[in-house]
């Protein structure tokens, strides 16, 4: 019969992912798009999955329906210092995915979920030591049979070396296998030595192998040494990460990972983000219509921001955080030359953060009205508005692990303009004669990381969107056409999920 062989997989596995975002319920960045998605997509896949996170302010503004549960506890988070707090609950949204919430007033019923005007809460240490351990003492006490615990970020680090260090406290929630991702390297929680006191463990386990860095507490260290695997957002950034040019001083810490270090990328919910079925836009538009659809709604985006009325003069999208990260110091100088040149280019941003970042936007919009548009904050409908009316898409970070922006663009037609780094390499296909040959192109990287390479790169791509319609088209419907979609992502999650699980000596194979 020759060699005949078996897929196999793991039974139905039970994850639960532990965040301090997911969308709609909480929401800085990009973390609360993944964990808002992708236990729903796992789930999909025949898992019973479950999201747990502190229940915070912005958690009753989602209009979610909320109930309340007869779970209760109390945290000894240092001797004399009980903190006590209960577990309410809901659904993520289409689906049957429970989230368990956190709720502690004193430590997460505040306006913002990390800091305020002034920084970061200067208790966050405090905060999240609290959220890990009452995690870990929620789940054990619903008596969940817990396959994986899937931890995000630096929020949730300290929670595999909790249960490495007292294994039988959280009954059979010890034996589960953890996995730590890591979201944005450059955010770390570390915090002075003397917030190890928070974990309620003895100072004997404060030391350089797990919770101890260089003097102080950090919490991602501790999730990375602890974790049974570390993903992260991106097949080159989990490369990059392994660097002391993007390490961040712990590249070290995950070389000794050996081969537990996986780059999965980042998808899109398609059910958010669909040109054709898009309530936000002014017309909605496919692969076959988009050239009309994208006209009507640049030309909406002209009407409504005082920008000149054109159908010709290319517009420039740009949404995001405004950081030095995302690439400012590249973006900001060009566009001034543009308009002091008078180029005939449109820029439409959105975007907050960095307050002279903010202020030199608005100083320029108001030079050049016709030219430049810039709305200081954030406006979900105007993101989708942006990427569905302009023809480019900027983004040049200076490091990326993964970015959704450029993911959403391509989905909408509007070209990416980026530089080669962390998932921006790994999602736009730089167009040469090579990509253009073999007809793998998407979009464009900067050849030179300078105003004047995010220029030279912008020039390539107004060359063939005037004068090479032909491949421009093509251009813009395969750019349209690839799938970064959550399914291929949560497959490739599953999978990692049935190694973690057999290595930790869990459930029995089952022929597929």
């Amino acid at each position: 019969m020759g060699d005949v062989r078996l897929r196999l997989r793991y039974q139905v596995l039970n994850i639960v992912y532990v965040t301090s975002e997911a969308v709609p319920l909480a929401k800085t960045g990009g973390l609360a798009d993944v964990c808002g998605t992708l236990p729903r997509e796992v789930a999909a896949l025949g898992h019973r999955c479950a999201v747990i996170l502190p229940a915070f302010r912005s958690v009753y503004r989602a209009g979610l329906k909320i109930d309340t549960t007869d779970i209760s506890f109390a945290i000894p988070m240092s001797p004399g210092k009980l903190v006590g707090g209960r577990l309410l609950r809901c659904l993520l949204p289409d689906s049957d995915v429970v989230v368990w919430l956190i709720d502690q007033p004193q430590y997460f019923d505040r306006e913002s979920l990390y800091g305020d005007a002034l920084g970061d809460y200067r208790d966050n240490a405090e905060r999240f030591t609290f959220f890990c351990r009452a995690a870990l003492a929620a789940l054990a006490r619903i008596e969940m049979d817990v396959d994986v615990l899937h931890c995000n970020d630096w929020q949730s680090g300290l929670i595999p070396a909790l249960l490495q260090a007292s294994p039988k406290a959280f009954g059979s929630l010890g034996k589960a296998a953890t996995l730590m991702t890591i979201h944005n390297m450059a955010y770390q929680g570390q915090f002075h030595h003397d917030a190890f006191k928070w974990t309620g463990l003895d100072w004997k386990h404060f030391t350089h192998e797990t919770f101890e860095y260089y003097g102080q507490l950090n919490f991602l260290k501790t999730g990375i040494v602890c974790a049974d695997h570390v993903t992260t957002v991106s097949p080159r950034y989990a490369m990059e990460i392994c660097t002391p040019q993007h390490g961040c001083g712990l590249d070290g810490v995950l070389a000794s990972k050996g081969g537990r270090v996986t780059g999965i990328t980042n998808g899109i919910d398609e059910t958010v983000w669909n040109p054709a079925t898009d309530v936000h836009l002014s017309a909605n538009y496919d692969q076959n219509n988009w050239p009309s659809g994208k006209t009507a709604n640049k030309r909406s985006l002209q009407l409504e921001f005082g920008l000149e009325e054109s159908a010709d003069v290319p517009m420039i999208g740009l949404v995001g955080r405004l950081a030095e990260q995302k690439g400012w110091d590249l973006i900001l100088p060009l566009i001034r030359q543009h308009v002091e040149e008078g180029r005939p280019t449109q820029w439409m941003i959105l975007g907050s953060g960095d307050k002279q970042i903010e202020a030199e936007l608005t100083a320029l919009a108001a030079q050049a009205p016709q030219q430049v548009a810039a709305h200081i904050g954030f406006h979900d409908a105007l993101a989708h508005r942006i990427e569905a009316g302009a023809d480019l898409f900027v983004m040049p970070s200076h490091y990326e692990p993964c970015g959704l922006n450029q993911l959403y663009s391509l989905r909408y037609g509007t070209i990416p303009i980026v530089t080669a780094t962390g998932g921006l390499a790994d999602t736009v296909v730089d167009t040469t004669a090579e990509t253009l040959s073999n007809q793998t192109a998407t979009g464009f990287h900067l050849r030179e990381v300078s105003p004047r390479g995010l220029d030279e790169s912008i020039g390539r791509a107004l060359k063939l969107r005037y004068h090479e319609q032909k491949i421009w088209n093509n251009l813009v419907q395969r750019a349209m056409a690839a799938d970064w979609s959550w399914r291929k992502s949560a497959s490739q999650y599953v999978e990692l999920y049935d190694n973690a699980v057999s290595l930790k000596g869990g459930k029995a194979l089952v022929p597929k």
